[in-house]
This record gives C-alpha cells, sequence and structure tokens, in this order.
C-alpha cells in the first residue's frame, strides 16, 4: 500500500468523492470483505460488491486474497493507498494555468503553483510506479510567527534575494545532461483553527494600498 496516490482521472475522482465509497475507502486501510462492509454501511452486500467493483476498476481498490467463512468463501479487498489526491489534471479544461496571473503577493497564484506541484508530481509518481523507480525530490515545511507585517515583508524580500543568489549560482542553461527542477517557495497564513479565516492584521503588505488575495 502506497502512502499517498495521486488520482489523475476524470473518473476515478468521481469514484473517490462519492460519500459511500469514500468510506469505503478510508475503512480499506485495512483488508475488509464486501460483506463486513455492507454491514458497516446498511447496505446489501450485492450493493457493497458494486462500489467494491467500481472502485476496483479505478485502481482505488486492490484484491489481496479471499477467506473463509463458514460454507462460503469471501474475496479480500485493500486500499491501493493510505490517502489520496486529486490531481488538477483530473479537470483539465478548468484547472488553473500560473502563466495566466503571475502576482507574487496573490494567495491565488500561490494555490495555482501548488496545483501545479500537484499535478506535475503526481504524474512523476505515476511513472515512477510503472518503472519503479524512485522521484528525486525535496521538501521543506516550517513555520514561522512574525511581530508584524513589515517583518513578513522584510523575510520575504530576504528569501527572495537568497534564493535568487543561489539560482545563479548553481543553474546552468548548457549542462550536457542536465535535468530541470521547478523550485516554488510559498508563504501563507496559517488558517485559524476555529474559524478557517485570516487574521486581519495581516490583509494589508505595507506600502501597497491594495489587499492581495
Amino acid at each position: 500500500m502506497l502512502d499517498v496516490a495521486v488520482i489523475e482521472e476524470p473518473a476515478a475522482a468521481e469514484a473517490s468523492l462519492d460519500p459511500i465509497r469514500s468510506r469505503i475507502l478510508a475503512a480499506l486501510a485495512e483488508p475488509d470483505s464486501a460483506a463486513t462492509q455492507a454491514v458497516r454501511l446498511g447496505l446489501t452486500r450485492q450493493k457493497a460488491n458494486h462500489h467494491l467493483k467500481e472502485l476496483k476498476r479505478h485502481g482505488l481498490v486492490e484484491l489481496v486474497g479471499e477467506r473463509r467463512r463458514g460454507n462460503f468463501s469471501e474475496r479480500v479487498y485493500r486500499a491501493t493507498a493510505a490517502s489520496y489526491v486529486i490531481s488538477p489534471s483530473a479537470l483539465t479544461s478548468v484547472s488553473p494555468d500560473p502563466s495566466q496571473f503571475p502576482d507574487q503577493l496573490s494567495a491565488r497564484w500561490l494555490l495555482a503553483l501548488g496545483a501545479r506541484l500537484v499535478q506535475e508530481v503526481g504524474a512523476l509518481l505515476t511513472s515512477a510506479s510503472r518503472t519503479r523507480k524512485r522521484v528525486a525530490a525535496f521538501a521543506l515545511a516550517v513555520e514561522v510567527r512574525f511581530a508584524s507585517a513589515a517583518d513578513r515583508t522584510a523575510f520575504t524580500d530576504q528569501l527572495a534575494q537568497a534564493v535568487t543568489a543561489l539560482i545563479s549560482r548553481y543553474h546552468d542553461e548548457s549542462a550536457p545532461g542536465g535535468r530541470r527542477y521547478r523550485m516554488i517557495v510559498g508563504l501563507h497564513q496559517i488558517p485559524d483553527a476555529q474559524h478557517g479565516v485570516p487574521d486581519s492584521r495581516g490583509d494589508r503588505i505595507p506600502g501597497d494600498a491594495r489587499t492581495r488575495t
């Protein structure tokens, strides 16, 4: 079982978002049968089997064996991953294009960049799983608490300068056999745990009369 799997097909995304099927996926982190799932969800065994077949058809669950129960033999299924992420490629016609509205101070542009990250890394993982290769990647996630909006602005300015200097040092456009990597550096306020809304103190950038969203 994978830790995280990326759903790229629209039909698979639709199957995973069905309320009953999403509950089955969560329950099948541990191998189980249609009969047990039927009892747990209050479904007929036939209906539970139907949902499992659809999930299996889209590669979201897999058959891992059979077990005897009384005079019957029942199939045992397991989810193919502990969790799933739906790639923007599942919504190709409406997925965000970061090149259309680049703005370093826009939360929506940051969201579009994040969507592209999911799409591209998801495609890499899908390809790597077929060839049984690892994907070369690096991630750093930290939390920082600023005393003021001015400190936040100074931090982002210095961060941009540091990253630009590193890129200038290591980027080699003409290196034989070189590989391109995409780097995203983002900063966003952590949503309020209770309300999920930003603190009003963080809405504006000093020197900018507009609120960037």
